[in-house]
């Protein structure tokens, strides 16, 4: 891999997002390591250099994905350090509270997390995408999009919150995402999601009692995080193979109506950094 690729990895700070991160860096990348907070991402960058990753390799990043304004505060950051961003890896999740919980901006968490934030952190950076010969975003989805449904009318769940409905409602809109960006944004050159496997980390109790090593899920999303790995534009990734997505994540009509919505609800247009 060429030197200075530069890829950056949301949720890094532990579970796929970490070994991910620490594959990538390992292969001479420099890794923008996003956190939560400061203190979790010193922690992370520690851990990668004891592991033995160059520490030169590694870039720390803070956002809380709960509150959009630092998901944007993110995105400029990495732009200004950045004239060019090779892969962009959406990993950040969270498996969703048993209890609605809303965010500052008026978003049911896990809609918010796994969707709204990767949406807008994408929308935000796609200059420094498009100036890479590479310019690819993984999306780390679940085959659960598959059982998923998109709320239109309430996708925050002010009536009949569920937890699962919830959790498979932001993976399929990830996985319609990445569609989208193949359709609608030309700006950015390869876009591919994947369902790593069931693996062992915290949302495994979504999946079975039982999960594959970390590992095992790492290898197959820094694979597709690669940039001299060759993917399958705009496909859905399960584990190593393409696999068929659910029809409702590439309907073109399903997929240009949560594009306008995602806009609006983050409003995009007011964060995007205004030209001189």
């Amino acid at each position: 891999m060429p030197e200075n690729r530069v890829i950056l990895v949301t949720g890094s700070t532990d579970g796929i997002g970490y070994e991910t991160a620490r594959l990538l860096a390992a292969g001479d990348a420099t890794v923008v390591v996003h956190a939560r907070n400061e203190e979790e991402g010193s922690t992370a960058c520690q851990r990668l250099v004891n592991s033995g990753v160059d520490p030169r390799r590694l870039d720390p990043a803070v956002a809380d994905f709960a509150d959009l304004r630092q998901v944007a505060d993110l995105a400029t950051a990495v732009a200004d350090t950045y004239p060019r961003l090779d892969v962009l890896v959406n990993n950040a999740g969270i498996g969703g509270a048993h209890h609605r919980v809303v965010t500052k901006d008026g978003h049911e968490q896990t809609f918010q997390v796994n969707y709204l934030a990767p949406y807008l952190l994408t929308r935000l950076l796609e200059d420094r995408l498009a100036g890479s010969p590479v310019g690819r975003v993984v999306n780390v989805s679940s085959s659960l999009h598959r059982g998923g449904r998109i709320n239109w009318t309430d996708p925050s769940w002010k009536r009949r919150y569920n937890r699962g409905a919830a959790y498979a409602q932001s993976k399929l809109a990830l996985t319609m995402f990445t569609a989208a960006l193949t359709e609608l944004a030309p700006r950015i050159r390869e876009a591919v999601s994947v369902h790593p496997g069931i693996i062992a980390t915290g949302m495994l109790p979504h999946y079975s009692y039982r999960g594959r090593p970390v590992s095992d899920g790492a290898e197959v999303v820094a694979r597709l995080a690669d940039p001299d790995a060759k993917v399958l534009n705009g496909c859905f990734y399960d584990g190593r193979l393409p696999a068929k997505a659910a029809s409702a994540a590439v309907e073109p009509e399903a997929v240009g109506k949560l594009w306008r919505v995602s806009e609006r609800l983050t409003l995009l247009d007011q964060r995007r950094p205004t030209k001189a």
